[in-house]
């Protein structure tokens, strides 16, 4: 899993470019910020997220542990396209859930990929190791359906 040591104020200003009414149309088009409420803490966590139009809903992922604090079934508050909305969550956890979802998100996304430490393959598919190697290091895939 990769962080960088500079993530909280690319996060800040991430969100601030999705807040803006003009900006936000442009970065929107790519990135999304997910309202997660912590199980214990009860506090929100604003955290700004690369999505994929997909089937009807938005589709991400993700190895941080934050994630955890999204449920199926369970509401979230998301600003998609710089408007606050309610989503429905369905999360992805097995292998094969976890794979096909960042196999679909790293064929459309090559940065979501290089994040990921996932290769591109000549032909245009992911790595089927790197994709195993993300689920083993704890990443989870996401739905959220736009009410």
């Amino acid at each position: 899993m990769q962080t960088l040591a500079y993530q909280g104020a690319v996060n800040r200003v991430v969100r601030a470019l999705l807040r803006t009414p003009l900006l936000s149309r442009a970065v929107g088009r790519h990135l999304i910020t997910v309202y997660a409420v912590g199980r214990k803490s009860g506090r929100r966590y604003p955290v700004p997220v690369a999505y994929l139009e997909h089937e009807g809903g938005l589709l991400f992922g993700t190895p941080f542990s934050w994630a955890r604090n999204l449920r199926s079934g369970e509401p979230v508050e998301v600003r998609y396209r710089g408007t606050r909305r309610v989503a429905d969550v369905q999360v992805f956890t097995t292998e094969p859930e976890v794979v096909e979802a960042y196999a679909v998100i790293a064929r459309n996304n090559h940065n979501f990929a290089g994040f990921n430490k996932i290769s591109i393959e000549p032909d245009g598919t992911p790595n089927p190791d790197d994709l195993h190697e993300a689920w083993v290091d704890g990443a989870r895939a996401f739905r959220l359906t736009l009410r």
